[in-house]
């Protein structure tokens, strides 16, 4: 695959601040790439530089090759982690008005139904949902038919519902070819949605790659968990299991020796959990604090 954009050295100071310290990776066509990391790393003023928003202090963008042009605000559609809609204009109206700022626009009846606004395409913009809201930012993002698009922290906010009816829209977008750079913290949106990702802290990245594979390289166990009350406190010490709260973890390369064990000490396997390693954990090791502090 073709890159779609290349992000070369890129660097933006405030002052003696670095936002962002000298990044660079590529993105190709027809994926969900996902720019993660916790609030301040970076990820935000990454993606408006690349955007045009922002002016880097150093470093490139380049878009299919050649470096960004202003041209590139008609070519991407962006759905900014805060967007102001008018008030006393319904959903209708709305696409309506946006429709006018491009030269090129998608059929509303094709982003209605794309992006479920059937129900809700007569109310007031200032009586949206949450969810309602979000999907009618998403369809805005695309009223111009990009070929790229960028979604920052969109599911912020939304309930657990919300948000994977809101994963459901933007795997049907990424069916459509289109490619889209995505910003979040939610490690599960990230394994669900990307299929490339950098890991940011601080304004560098600390990792980046396919997330099966960062997993794959960085743990070779699985975590059992057991409710501490099962478990007498010599055994614990005895094996150096960890106690967080009122739960042993322990890990496990071999799942079924570690079993094995459990049933030899006489342990009961009452509230029993496995689990498998996730970006969470990944980013946890890498840096020693979480995605979400």
């Amino acid at each position: 695959m073709s890159a779609v954009i290349e992000v070369i050295n890129l660097v933006k100071r405030y002052h003696e601040f670095s936002a962002v310290d000298d990044i660079s990776f590529s993105i190709d066509k027809g994926i969900c790439f996902g720019i993660l990391g916790p609030n301040g790393a970076g990820k935000t003023t990454t993606i408006e530089i690349m955007e045009g928003i922002l002016k880097p202090s150093s470093g490139q963008i380049n878009y299919y090759g050649q470096p960004m042009k202003s041209e590139v605000a008609q070519q991407i559609g962006i759905q900014f982690q805060h967007t102001a809609l008018q008030d006393f204009l319904t959903v209708k109206e709305t696409l309506n008005l946006f429709t006018s700022f491009y030269q090129h626009t998608v059929d509303h009846a094709q982003l209605i139904e794309l992006c479920d606004l059937g129900e809700f395409l007569n109310k007031d913009n200032r009586l949206l949902s949450g969810g309602q809201r979000q999907r009618l930012l998403l369809a805005l993002a695309l009223i111009n038919d990009p070929e790229i698009i960028y979604l920052d922290e969109p599911t912020t906010g939304l309930d657990p519902q919300a948000r994977r009816n809101f994963w459901q829209l933007i795997e049907n977008i990424k069916k459509r070819d289109k490619t889209v750079i995505l910003t979040t913290h939610y490690m599960d949106e990230a394994e669900r949605l990307c299929d490339d990702v950098v890991v940011m802290d601080r304004g560098k990245i600390i990792e980046a790659g396919r997330p099966h594979q960062l997993l794959d390289k960085h743990f070779k166990e699985v975590f059992i968990y057991l409710p501490s009350a099962n478990i007498k406190p010599e055994l614990i010490q005895k094996y150096q299991w960890q106690v967080n709260g009122d739960r042993v973890e322990i890990n496990s390369k071999n799942i079924e020796h570690s079993l094995a064990l459990l049933m030899k000490e006489q342990i009961s396997l009452e509230g029993l959990h496995v689990k498998s390693a996730n970006l969470d954990d990944l980013f946890l090791k890498l840096t020693g604090h979480s995605l979400r502090e």
